[in-house]
């Protein structure tokens, strides 16, 4: 009958249909499936090793060149042999490791103290209304002071001694940790904190299951945000701050050279400063930020 009878019309749409319906599924057991392909050590090392090499190939060719071409005087300008020389000559006589811990272990124990303070107290900050009001905009106006400033009132305050070295630290990067946190709980999704809410997340669990899992992307950044103020921060306080009590700092290494008008010197502190800094990203963080992004499916490869 006319009423039960299928024109071609309508089985071709049908099949059509049934296609387009397979489509989707397989679409979406592909985005299920993610296929995680360990990268050839050659392509490794082409795309990840290779460029940084050639970046600091071409800055020394600038520098030598610059050199060559007398631009100004040697004093003012060494070459890249000279700094090379007070390299060796440190290793040589057995400081330029200790000089280099001394402001690395300074610099990772007051971040360790930084995170231990900055993070409870950007949750309080994001979560408790009045305590936002009255301290939020206190921290965002710390976050832009100048970590030097804090370095004259801490030598006064607690002398020539390391407690005045992770004061400057703490106040350097407490906020930036914390501001990082604030901004992280901020942009967690309301139907987060409904869907914790009904399933009995609230209090301290909500925080730990929910709100800080959430947060994680602007709390890494502040995290790295506060890694380099406390690095700066240091910095500052060894460079304006001498004592036999510090010790030899990076820091105080640069401050040397200059009062001793040792370029070479003052090349290989800001050198050895740089080379920290990048070192501690390569190895923490930026496995750190690769992580939270794969675990959220935005980073398959690499």
């Amino acid at each position: 009958m006319a009423g039960t009878e299928t024109t071609p019309k309508d089985a071709r749409d049908a099949v059509a249909a049934t296609h387009d319906l397979a489509g989707l599924e397989a679409g979406l057991d592909a985005l299920e499936t993610v296929q995680v392909r360990r990268t050839p050590v050659r392509q490794l090392l082409v795309r990840k090793v290779l460029p940084p090499l050639l970046a600091v190939g071409l800055v020394l060719l600038v520098w030598q060149s610059l050199v060559w071409a007398q631009v100004t005087e040697d004093y003012k300008l060494p070459a890249p042999s000279a700094v090379w020389d007070s390299v060796t000559g440190m290793w040589l006589q057995g400081t330029l490791l200790d000089v280099v811990w001394t402001s690395v272990s300074r610099g990772l124990l007051g971040f360790l103290l930084a995170l231990a303070i900055g993070t409870p107290l950007g949750l309080l900050v994001a979560r408790v209304k009045f305590v936002r009001a009255a301290i939020g905009p206190v921290l965002s106006g710390l976050q832009s002071l100048p970590s030097v400033a804090w370095v004259p009132p801490a030598v006064i305050w607690l002398g020539l001694d390391d407690s005045m070295m992770f004061t400057v630290i703490l106040l350097g990067a407490v906020p930036s940790i914390a501001n990082g946190l604030v901004s992280g709980v901020d942009q967690v999704p309301p139907l987060f904190l409904r869907a914790g809410r009904t399933l009995g997340a609230t209090g301290l669990k909500g925080t730990w299951h929910i709100v800080l899992p959430a947060a994680l992307p602007g709390y890494v950044a502040g995290l790295k945000q506060g890694w380099a103020f406390s690095w700066r921060s240091l910095m500052a306080a060894e460079i304006i701050a001498s004592s036999p009590e510090l010790g030899l700092g990076l820091g105080r290494l640069l401050e040397n050279g200059r009062n001793n008008a040792d370029m070479p010197g003052v090349f290989l502190a800001i050198i050895l400063i740089l080379v920290v800094g990048i070192a501690v990203d390569l190895l923490i963080f930026s496995p750190l930020e690769r992580w939270v992004l794969r675990s959220r499916g935005l980073l398959v490869k690499g």
